[in-house]
């Protein structure tokens, strides 16, 4: 079988190449990699070559949001047998020998790598291809009863999971979260698993708004903005990226309240209404990955209590790999698509 790999030579140059077989160091298993979710990074690598700081300087295999199932286990004895079903923990801490950052959030270290990013030179090549060679560390056994397609939500999940826990206890409070995107989807499941009073979530897309509201959670739509000013919100979460998406959360927010920013902003200067946030006494935390929450979100996948019903939207398979993040990125017609890498049983 080829080892089909989705690969981002430039902007606008995704292709699907055969990367030949991967040559594992002792300490890294090889994985039949089942699904790959597509993130938003993944996109804008494809469109701009570039995901914020981070500039295609060379090919790079996109994906961090995987699942599979070990082929062959670890040469130096460490991480799971072969056959045992996995998702992945995409993050490897590294200080810089300068910087200061707490030991205890990984997340936080300031020379990290994340698996397809190319904050680095070389870069940290993804996990989009049938089978790969990674560190067994990363490799997290799936609970019996969580499929494949679900585990592949552990990643964004996580990423999610953090930042609903940078807003601190939400139970018995009103969460509001702007962006229902992917991750909006994700965050607004995680409060509703974490007893919030109420969950409503944002978005311009009438069928980000369609699936939120088949779990049971309140949608309005981005443009209302009266409405979206009186909802008094003790938590809001920013999952958009956007500037008025940031402006829409400290307008959602009561006074008092917090506001997350989870939604990755533009680099440089962005504008905010920081006279609101001021007068009001917002806290606005930052939220950025996760740590040691995976291991939790795996746990709420397999025992059913994270509810993530309709959050994925098409499975394509690898071959048709270009198809599936055209479908991604588009907002109107699809939540979050897994790519189908086919693994040998």
């Amino acid at each position: 079988m080829n080892n089909l790999a989705v690969v981002a030579h430039a902007a606008e140059d995704l292709r699907i190449d055969d990367i030949g077989a991967p040559a594992p160091r002792p300490d890294e298993a090889v994985v039949g990699i089942a699904y790959g979710g597509i993130c938003g990074s993944d996109l804008h690598y494809w469109q701009h070559g570039a995901a914020g700081a981070s500039v295609l300087r060379e090919p790079m295999i996109l994906g961090h949001e995987v699942s599979g199932v070990v082929a062959v286990a670890a040469a130096d004895g460490t991480g799971p047998a072969v056959g045992t079903p996995v998702a992945v923990h995409p993050l490897t801490a590294h200080g810089d020998g300068r910087t200061p950052w707490p030991p205890e959030h990984p997340n936080l270290a300031p020379a990290s790598t994340y698996l397809g990013s190319a904050m680095h030179l070389p870069h940290t090549q993804g996990a989009f291809a049938r089978r790969v060679a990674l560190p067994a560390r990363m490799l997290y056994p799936l609970p019996s009863g969580l499929d494949l397609q679900t585990a592949a939500l552990a990643e964004p999940a996580a990423v999610a999971w953090h930042g609903v826990q940078r807003a601190g206890d939400v139970r018995d409070r009103r969460v509001v979260v702007i962006g229902a995107g992917p991750i909006g989807q994700l965050v607004a499941a995680v409060a509703q698993r974490a007893g919030a009073s109420s969950v409503t979530v944002t978005d311009l897309q009438q069928r980000p708004r369609e699936i939120a509201e088949a779990r049971g959670i309140r949608a309005i739509d981005a443009r209302a903005e009266t409405e979206i000013s009186e909802l008094y919100a003790d938590v809001v979460i920013e999952s958009s990226g956007t500037v008025p998406g940031l402006d829409a959360a400290v307008s959602a927010a009561v006074r008092g309240g917090t506001v997350v920013m989870l939604g990755l902003q533009r680099g440089g200067a962005v504008p905010a209404p920081m006279a609101t946030a001021i007068t009001r006494e917002l806290t606005l935390r930052g939220s950025f990955r996760f740590g040691a929450e995976f291991g939790e979100v795996i746990a709420a996948l397999a025992d059913g209590s994270l509810d993530v019903r309709g959050i994925i939207s098409q499975v394509v398979p690898v071959d048709d790999a270009l198809d599936a993040f055209a479908l991604a990125a588009d907002p109107a017609s699809s939540c979050k698509v897994l790519v189908d890498f086919g693994r040998e049983a």
